[in-house]
């Protein structure tokens, strides 16, 4: 089973929902970089669990505890381990799932590859673990800002309510003014009225989450197997939920000609620059300095509270069942600081490994 990524700065995430913790450990982070708990914390603090009423109500603190790699307020090189206990699980909603897979849930892969699969929500399966990615990024992110490098996540869409374009500026003013994290804070009162009425109707809806970043410098990523866009659509396919991933204009190319979509450039206050972004800040697998725009389609929470068919695996016939527990009816508020996080991964590898920031100590 693979739990880590990276290749310079990498990330093994450990734990399950209803285990004793989860967490991370990051190995590569260079010496010096001034990190606390506070700065994990704030980073965890956007994607627990119990925070309004468009998230699951199952109460988590997710406090983290660092148990290593930080020496007198700064990094000392060596792994650093972030850690969060579960304290709040209810083991005993999931005991009916034992031998029945749950709809468009991973029970039955990991039944068929594993064997002795822990059904306890989902076990290393559930979205919980993304605790260890938020615990990453959060490093990443620490490190991305000594070369003035900012990311910020926003939901673009819900169901069929889609936000209008805005500026990052914007974004970053507008996505903590509604638990919707929509920048677009007229969408986000319709996006916040349809997932409470899927709520209330014991459904779910999708969704799509839009992450930028911005201050990248040119010649990030490698021109063939280790492209940038490459690695980017392999961490955030990688997350739970996700069914598609779009670079720039992504999958709006395919009706367009190379006239109407090719990023011309331009010299603008001594830079390099292109008249447009449609590329979404790679081309040929390397950053070309203009700004990283990901998309990721977000499928409805498959845990919903409607009578659904599945089977009885102990005694090989057809059942009938309905989910209890306590379930997001959206998952997309919670995604973004996830995506944030994966993408905060990604670009600091690439950072450290094109030589941008110096591999053991931010101090050379």
């Amino acid at each position: 089973m693979s739990n880590k990524i990276g290749e310079k700065f990498q990330i093994t995430s450990f734990g399950s929902s209803h285990g004793t913790a989860v967490g991370a450990v990051i190995d590569g982070c260079p010496a010096n970089l001034e990190l606390s708990s506070e700065d994990i914390q704030k980073e965890l603090d956007k994607r627990k669990p119990g925070t309004s009423s468009v998230t699951t109500p199952r109460k988590e603190a997710d406090e983290v505890q660092i148990l290593s790699g930080i020496f007198e307020g700064k990094t000392d090189g060596t792994p650093i381990t972030g850690v969060v206990f579960n304290k709040n699980q209810h083991s005993k909603d999931y005991s009916m799932f034992k031998d029945t897979p749950r709809p468009s849930h991973g029970d039955f892969g990991w039944m068929s590859k594993y064997g002795n699969y822990d059904y306890n929500g989902g076990g290393r399966g559930s979205g919980r673990v993304t605790i260890g990615h938020v615990i990453g990024g959060a490093v990443a992110k620490k490190l991305l800002k000594t070369h003035n490098i900012e990311i910020v996540s926003h939901v673009v869409q819900i169901g069929d309510v889609k936000a209008r374009k805005m500026s990052f500026d914007e974004i970053k003013e507008n996505i903590e003014r509604n638990p919707v994290r929509c920048a677009d804070l007229k969408a986000a009162e319709e996006m916040e009225e349809l997932i409470l009425a899927k709520k209330v109707d014991g459904d779910s809806v999708g969704g799509i989450v839009e992450t930028i970043a911005v201050n990248v410098p040119a010649g990030l990523g490698e021109p063939v197997f280790e492209r940038l866009d490459g690695d980017l659509a392999r961490i955030l396919m990688n997350i739970g939920a996700v069914k598609g991933v779009e670079i720039g204009l992504g999958f709006e190319v395919a009706d367009k000609s190379g006239s109407e979509i090719n990023d011309e450039y331009l010299i603008e206050n001594d830079k390099v620059k292109t008249k447009t972004n449609n590329s979404g800040g790679i081309i040929g697998g390397m950053t070309n300095g203009m700004p990283i725009v990901s998309r990721i389609a977000v499928k409805p929470t498959p845990s919903i509270s409607k009578c659904q068919s599945s089977v009885d695996i102990s005694k090989m016939e057809n059942k009938k069942i309905e989910i209890k527990g306590r379930h997001d009816p959206c998952i997309c508020p919670r995604v973004t600081v996830v995506s944030e996080s994966s993408t905060a991964i990604v670009l600091a590898d690439h950072m450290i490994r094109s030589g941008f920031i110096h591999p053991s100590n931010l101090e050379s």
